[in-house]
């Protein structure tokens, strides 16, 4: 069976803001076992003149043995160049691209400007899907605020979303909002084809931080079983703020999820 395993390259942002670095960061990525990643926060790929153009970083990719499994991408660039984002997408042969979080001004109006970016949103999400490009939403904590209508904000997108409007949940936001990882998947089956996994430490004098998956305490046996019922697609190892290398925790976190069978 192919892994499923992924680097969210946002983990490695501060190692990616030239063209030799992003080639190196590539390279040891699939050296520690990954066939994938998630194309975010590479500051050497990125704006209107990027130093590495999107025909070279699938050439950077494919000499790599790596796949471009997904794209995290400005709503901006998504909503107003549609074409040129699809052509983006199909250069590094990748189908699913979603946006870090909700943007500017929406969030501010509370349940209607939910609403109104699901309304926003669903001509952009039809023109990806008819060019084969599928559309998700990555969650921090904040979605999860009451709404005022006897659930939270995220509950919006989820029951009034529709089925193309994909949910990219990161598991460590939904914890660490006091939700339940397990139950918003189970709840979303089918339509969440990626996920995003941290893990969750308690250090003495900090409290609760970021750590590399299985060391810390989410709970894997209830999570993970519940992603592969659902039919997660990809496993996105995203660790915002790593306590020692970021390579050496995408390491260890390759060697727990690898061990589970993914």
């Amino acid at each position: 069976m192919a892994s499923k395993l992924a680097v969210q390259m946002y983990t490695i942002r501060d190692f990616t803001h030239t063209a030799e670095g992003l080639a190196d960061s590539l390279e040891k990525i699939r050296a520690i076992g990954y066939e994938a990643i998630q194309l975010s926060a590479v500051g050497a790929a990125e704006g209107p003149s990027p130093l590495v153009s999107p025909m070279e970083t699938r050439r950077m990719l494919d000499d790599n043995g790596l796949h471009c499994a997904a794209t995290h991408r400005i709503w901006d660039s998504l909503l107003n160049r549609t074409e040129e984002e699809v052509a983006f997408h199909r250069t590094l042969g990748c189908d699913y691209t979603a946006i870090g979080g909700l943007p500017g001004g929406y969030g501010e109006r509370g349940a209607a400007g939910y609403r109104k970016f699901i309304q926003d949103a669903t001509p952009v999400i039809a023109a990806l899907k008819e060019a084969g490009i599928r559309f998700g939403y990555h969650n921090h904590d904040f979605e999860f605020r009451r709404s005022g209508e006897g659930g939270t904000l995220y509950d919006i997108f989820a029951n009034e979303g529709g089925q193309d409007f994909l949910l990219e949940i990161d598991l460590y936001w939904v914890q660490h909002a006091g939700a339940n990882p397990e139950r918003l998947v189970r709840e979303n089956a089918g339509r969440v084809p990626v996920v995003h996994l941290k893990d969750k430490e308690v250090v003495l004098n900090d409290g609760p931080v970021m750590a590399a998956i299985g060391e810390g305490n989410m709970d894997w046996d209830g999570i993970l079983p519940a992603c592969e019922q659902a039919g997660v697609e990809w496993y996105c190892v995203e660790q915002d703020v790593c306590r020692r290398d970021p390579f050496d925790c995408l390491r260890s976190s390759y060697q727990y999820l690898s061990g589970r069978g993914l």
